[in-house]
């Protein structure tokens, strides 16, 4: 089977979020199992292309409402995943930023799905390509499923079978019927889609159109279905998981890449059967921050953006009484909002001797958090699946994590006994009673109960994240929509 997946961003290229980590890891799970798995992305104009060894391939051209788009092809190997990249004038090819102004990023991104599907055809006529599945990620290349259906009368694309995957829906590319109108694209008449006045936002229209929807966690997949975190889109998904075409699938991590034996940015490789290097990881950081270098202190790390959807408008009151209570060390690595970036800062400032903010992101720092943190914490408000939770568990640190989403099917809750049950901690309530609380409340079992804490440790050490489960269920849903066409 071919598929083509369809994304904005891809690890190793370019990254904002886990939708890069989606599509740098799951094409490659999916090859292992026989299917040929093929990347299209943007080239952006920062990515390094003599780094990554993006070489040009070919060009061609696209008409469309006001004018001839030229449109050159570059190609490079990402783990063994084909991967073309599309420039063109003015959409893609330069600048140093990922996205940029919404009206901005609506025209260029119906234009990358429009560019998109005539790469599909090129490749089938160049290379004998044939696309059986056209996988598109998020609002940016949801277009992809409408054009897809909307092309049938073409026996070229009347058997290809289209899937969606929503990482958030909190970005859906909605009002966007000028940028639509502008390119010349068909009206979208589907009914549910004409009733609920959602013919102008893109991940709306992905959701009417698509053969079948995944979403990245199975807790996540059912939040989506009511006004909470459905984000006015709820209704659609209803319809359509009514229909079973709405599937949640657990994202996947790279073992490879973020394994804290073999990580090159660790000082002190370790593992589950090897655990006594890990606590000169803790250590290290601390002489790389300025903190004093103390094992015994316990030390909560966090990797985040700093958004109200990660929750640290919460976090931050929490930490400072923390802080003033407690002996303890706070490492905090983000970026995002400038007040609560300015709010960290302060609370640095406060605490000084036991707390870091690193404003920014550094790949390198994160690793070296991650294997350094006892415990590690992410309050947020919705988390659709998240992969911080899974290589703080990989690298040993225990989460402190809100009940929701992709958080709550991953991470289960510490049993306050023995640990028979629990891989980090567990919260409910949105409030930063909750998270100084349950921060408390895992401080305690560090302190008093060393076994139960190493006992979680070992265990969310050994858990399997990889791709391998989660790839056959993606394969199952491909194998759905190719049917589907096909008599």
């Amino acid at each position: 089977m071919n598929v083509l997946f369809a994304a904005a961003e891809m690890t190793p290229f370019a990254k904002a979020g886990g939708l890069a980590d989606v599509v740098g890891g799951l094409p490659k799970a999916l090859r292992s199992m026989g299917v040929d798995a093929r990347v299209v992305m943007p080239l952006h104009g920062f990515i390094e292309r003599g780094r990554h060894n993006i070489a040009y391939a070919f060009h061609y051209q696209f008409g469309r409402r006001r004018g001839v788009a030229d449109i050159y092809v570059h190609h490079a190997t990402s783990d063994g995943v084909p991967v073309y990249f599309l420039e063109s004038y003015p959409f893609f090819g330069q600048g140093w930023q990922l996205y940029t102004d919404t009206e901005w990023d609506r025209q260029r991104f119906i234009a990358f799905s429009e560019f998109t599907l005539a790469l599909a055809w090129q490749l089938a006529q160049r290379e004998g390509w044939k696309l059986d599945v056209l996988h598109v990620h998020d609002w940016h290349t949801a277009l992809g499923s409408f054009l897809v259906a909307h092309s049938r009368f073409d026996p070229f694309w009347q058997p290809v079978g289209t899937v969606l995957t929503i990482h958030n829906m909190g970005y859906q590319g909605e009002e966007s019927g000028g940028a639509l109108f502008d390119a010349g694209i068909p009206a979208r008449t589907q009914p549910d889609l004409v009733f609920h006045g959602k013919s102008d936002n893109l991940l709306a229209i992905a959701i009417a159109y698509s053969d079948v929807i995944t979403v990245v966690s199975p807790r996540y997949a059912e939040e989506i279905q009511y006004p909470r975190l459905g984000e006015g889109l709820e209704a659609l998904v209803r319809w359509r998981a009514q229909g079973g075409d709405v599937v949640g699938i657990l994202n996947g991590l790279d073992v490879e890449r973020n394994d804290p034996a073999t990580d090159p940015a660790l000082l002190h490789p370790f593992s589950a059967q090897d655990l006594a290097p890990r606590a000169l990881n803790k250590t290290a950081l601390q002489a790389q921050l300025g903190l004093p270098c103390r094992a015994d202190v316990p030390l909560i790390g966090a990797v985040t953006r700093l958004t109200a959807q990660k929750g640290f408008d919460l976090a931050i009151p929490a930490l400072h009484r923390l802080l003033a209570d407690e002996d303890v060390q706070v490492i905090v690595l983000g970026s995002g909002e400038g007040r609560l970036e300015d709010e960290l800062r302060t609370l640095e400032y406060a605490h000084g001797g036991r707390m870091r903010a690193v404003i920014g992101y550094d790949t390198i720092l994160a690793q070296r958090i991650y294997a350094a943190s006892d415990l590690f914490l992410m309050p947020s408000r919705y988390e659709p699946c998240g992969t911080s939770q899974m290589i703080a568990m990989r690298y040993g640190a225990l989460p402190v994590v809100r009940e929701t989403g992709g958080l709550a099917d991953t991470v289960q809750n510490y049993d306050n006994g023995d640990a028979e049950i629990g891989t980090g901690f567990v919260f409910l309530w949105e409030t930063p009673e909750a998270v100084l609380g349950t921060l408390r409340w895992a401080l305690e079992t560090y302190r008093h109960r060393p076994e139960a804490f190493r006992r979680m440790q070992l265990r969310a050490m050994q858990r399997d994240f990889s791709w391998r489960e989660s790839a056959a269920e993606y394969v199952r849903a491909y194998e759905r929509a190719f049917k589907r066409h096909r008599g």
